[in-house]
């Protein structure tokens, strides 16, 4: 009678044989009908572990089922038969057992919680717990009065009220979108939070799939996800997903995690999804990487950009930089008038001024474009119509945005002027094609730090090299012009601006050198290089060389003129330039590498009578001497303390050059550089000298296309000069002896050898003047007299003496009776001057050798503009 529903609470499956029936009958199963399919393995019955017994009419147990075992701890065979009061109740609480189990076979039914004594177990366990018991009664086949009783463990209730009052916090505080999906991948339950999204009330979305909230494809893709993770119980975390949400067209991203959900018996009954909303993060993660794209792109446009001071690469380096990184197309134009040199402005106001194509780069294509659909080479010259957006962009400063043509290739076009210290030097156009995503705010912002950043180095470039022709300019006003002609000597030099052989730019040194005509055919050769380099390298160069030609003219010795020209140079990199460099030359002070220019310099004193050339270094190069038949040599000049340096004497060498001799001067521009030693170079440079003979000019020549690959990025100066000594029969000689009549025999001899030159028109001036420069000899000079005649490109008088006074020209009264000696060499002669020597002193002049039309001054002439 009671084994219905005894049997009904087991976990075992007895519709099994109805099943079976209903298939025979009916051919099929129908799955999920409440009458005939049982609950699977781990229902909630199963979970719950309900127990039942029954009573007889006799108030003892008659049916014990296998959870009452469980429960109680009694085995059927001994609790068939017992007092179930007496079975499991405190003895305490017999008397109101017995009470209660009257009433419920009197027929009355009875619920409620009673104490019991748990079973002991291996451990020790035991104690008592609680039964909430539900007694029902019943009847016998005969009639009589019975009672079925359902017991459950109030434990596991309790339990099961405690997961079902988290499961409810769970669903309604969650702020995240929380769905229950059943095995067949519908939603079982949904939460408030997801409903918000959604719409509707939670119940609403009970019953409804995937492919009810996202689209088809990305529907598929999660409904396939959600089946593995059900099939696996491989859970998935932060899987993204993207759709609409009711009543919006934005696109919503979502970040899913996903995880199978057991019954308490272990049985898988679904899928937990646990949703959140990622749209704003994604913008912003979005956001980010577009921040660390630009930059990543500003870097290395700051890496890139500017490494050469030539407009076209620079320009280049831009387009280098932004394809494909930033755009699928690109071109750079330039104001024509930057491009020439121009001193003005570079572009007009208006934005229609004259531009020159410069660059292009293409990730897609390879045909230029110059934003109004007109294909633009580049090299080409061209200008936008004054509607343009690219005339605009140049008029207003300010990026605009090219409209795409119908039909064409690119989508999305930004034309943005080049500005450098507000002013316009081109335009920059960033193109992307179909299929790239167009520009945004940010993009325009990007172009605009691109452009400019490419246009104050382009700028730069254009001061530079303004910089550059000016330095260049400058350099060589500076230098000798043409081939210098010196007597006794032939001379060829070469002057080459840094990396003048590769094309690449470069700043314009401090190299020079310099021939200077000295009295009594002797000729002075200087080599100098201030270290350092652009404009103001240039500029010291330019006050050094006017410093030496200054020096050079007082006929100071080699030695003096360095160690005067030393104090020059620790004056040039102070307030005041030439002027203070000049006080410090007559006040010596403590030199202050900071504030000085140093440089390094050689000068060398030829004479062409003795063919003695005297040499002093201040800290350059050595030269280098071919004579004829013998190889080529450095000479040991000692090298001394570089200009600007102080405090060290310069030495002074005295070599006599045999006819036919090379000297060769230069800097270290010739024989040094990065790639190799200066050792190296030197030594490439004597191998080159091997034929003096060979004309100056292809020996220069040789000379540099050998050491083509010895030279680097400095200047080249190159100063060679052959010896051709002046010959012995043109030079007259005679020592006079300290007395009155020498005046008469000085002027005999000097008669006697113009003569003898075939120089008559010149020997009334001579006698005249030598006459002079002998009696001032015998007057305020010392020691005996000495007259030298020397015949070259003109007629050179010497007058030595022992004295060390110089002679001053003054300016004789009317009423003198001398004075007026030296007004007349200085009339008659074409220059006229004194310098001391090592034993005395030396008064010259010297006077054009005639040419047939000009004649000679008129000596009766010049000594009546006297009086």
């Amino acid at each position: 009678m009671s084994e219905i529903p005894a049997k009904a609470t087991e976990s075992e499956d007895p519709s099994d044989g109805a099943r079976t029936e209903a298939a025979g009958a009916s051919g099929e199963v129908r799955p999920g009908d409440p009458m005939w399919q049982s609950s699977p393995p781990g229902s909630m019955y199963d979970y719950i572990k309900v127990a039942s017994f029954s009573i007889g009419p006799d108030g003892l147990v008659d049916q014990w089922s296998l959870r009452a075992e469980n429960l109680f701890g009694i085995p059927a065979e001994r609790a068939v038969g017992m007092d179930p009061i007496a079975a499991f109740i405190d003895p305490d609480l017999l008397e109101q057992g017995h009470r209660k189990m009257a009433e419920i076979l009197d027929g009355r039914e009875w619920t409620g919680v009673v104490p019991f004594r748990l079973p002991e177990t291996a451990d020790g366990g035991g104690g008592e717990g609680l039964a909430e018991v539900y007694v029902m009664p019943t009847r016998t086949e005969d009639g009589e009065k019975a009672a079925v009783c359902i017991v459950v463990d109030v434990r596991v209730l309790r339990r099961i009220e405690t997961d079902l009052a988290a499961s409810q916090s769970i669903f309604g505080q969650s702020p995240f979108g929380f769905l229950l999906i059943d095995s067949e991948l519908r939603v079982r339950r949904a939460n408030q939070r997801f409903a918000s999204v959604f719409g509707g009330t939670p119940d609403d979305h009970r019953g409804k799939g995937v492919h009810d909230y996202l689209p088809r494809g990305e529907a598929e893709r999660v409904a396939a996800t959600l089946r593995r993770v059900l099939e696996t119980g491989n859970s998935i975390t932060d899987m993204h997903v993207t759709g609409f949400v009711p009543g919006s067209e934005d696109r919503r991203h979502w970040s899913v995690n996903l995880y199978r959900v057991h019954s308490g018996s272990g049985r898988p009954v679904g899928i937990a999804w646990l949703g959140t909303d990622i749209t704003a993060r994604r913008a912003a993660a979005r956001e980010a990487a577009a921040a660390r794209r630009n930059l990543a792109l500003l870097n290395e446009a700051g890496a890139r950009i500017g490494n050469s001071l030539d407009l076209e690469t620079t320009a280049r380096e831009l387009l280098d930089v932004v394809v494909p990184g930033f755009c699928d197309l690109a071109t750079v134009d330039l104001y024509q008038g930057l491009l020439a040199g121009d001193e003005t402005p570079p572009g007009l106001a208006d934005g229609s001024a004259e531009l020159r194509r410069v660059a292009f780069a293409s990730a897609v294509s390879d045909i230029p474009f110059a934003g109004t659909g007109t294909p633009v080479k580049v090299g080409a010259v061209h200008h936008y119509p004054f509607n343009s957006p690219c005339a605009d962009a140049l008029r207003t400063a300010r990026p605009q945005t090219v409209p795409a043509e119908e039909g064409g290739l690119v989508q999305s076009t930004l034309a943005v002027p080049m500005v450098a210290h507000d002013t316009v030097v081109g335009l920059a156009q960033f193109s992307r094609t179909k299929g790239s995503e167009p520009f945004g705010d940010r993009d325009r912002a990007l172009a605009v730090e691109l452009a400019a950043r490419a246009a104050v180095c382009i700028d730069n470039a254009r001061l530079y090299r303004r910089e550059h022709e000016r330095a260049l300019i400058l350099q060589r006003s500076l230098l000798p012009p043409g081939d210098p002609v010196a007597s006794g000597l032939d001379i060829a030099c070469r002057y080459l601006p840094g990396n003048a052989s590769t094309g690449r730019p470069s700043e314009v040194g401090g190299d020079w050198f310099d021939v200077i005509e000295l009295p009594g055919h002797r000729t002075a050769l200087v080599v100098g290089d201030v270290m350092g380099r652009g404009l103001r390298a240039a500029v010291a160069m330019g006050e050094l060389r006017t410093a030496v030609r200054t020096l050079a003219q007082l006929d100071l010795e080699p030695a003096e003129v360095l160690s005067q020209l030393d104090e020059i140079a620790r004056g040039l990199g102070t307030p005041g330039g030439i002027q203070q460099a000049t006080r410090a030359a007559r006040r010596p002070r403590e030199a202050d590498l900071s504030e000085v220019y140093l440089a390094t310099c050689v000068y060398a004193v030829y004479d062409s009578v003795t063919r003695r050339c005297t040499f002093a270094n201040a800290g350059h190069l050595p030269p280098v001497l071919v004579e004829p038949g013998e190889p080529a040599l450095m000479l040991d000049v000692p090298p001394g303390m570089p200009l600007g340096v102080g405090g060290e004497p310069f030495e002074e060498v005295e070599v006599e050059l045999p006819e036919g001799a090379l000297l060769a001067l230069y800097t270290d521009g010739l024989v040094e550089s990065r790639d190799h030693p200066l050792d190296e170079g030197l030594q490439a440079f004597v191998g080159a000298l091997t034929d003096p003979s060979r004309p100056l000019e292809d020996v220069c020549d040789h000379v540099l296309n050998t050491l083509d690959s010895h030279h680097g990025e400095d200047d080249i100066a190159l100063l060679m000069a052959r010896v051709q000594g002046l010959p012995a029969e043109s030079v007259g000689d005679w020592t006079l002896p300290r007395e009155p009549r020498s005046v008469g025999r000085a002027r005999e001899y000097a008669r006697g050898q113009l003569l003898s030159w075939d120089l008559e028109p010149l020997v009334d001036t001579t006698e005249l003047l030598v006459s002079e420069l002998v009696t001032n000899a015998l007057r305020y000079g010392e020691g005996e007299i000495r007259l030298r005649l020397l015949l070259d490109r003109t007629l050179v008088c010497e007058v030595w003496d022992s004295g060390l006074v110089q002679p001053r020209r003054r300016r004789a009264r009317d009423t003198d009776e001398g004075g007026r000696g030296l007004q007349l060499v200085g009339l008659l002669s074409a220059a006229w001057g004194s310098r001391r020597t090592h034993r005395g002193k030396t008064v010259w002049f010297e006077l054009p050798l005639p040419d047939g039309e000009n004649g000679v001054a008129d000596p009766a002439e010049a000594l009546l503009s006297l009086f």
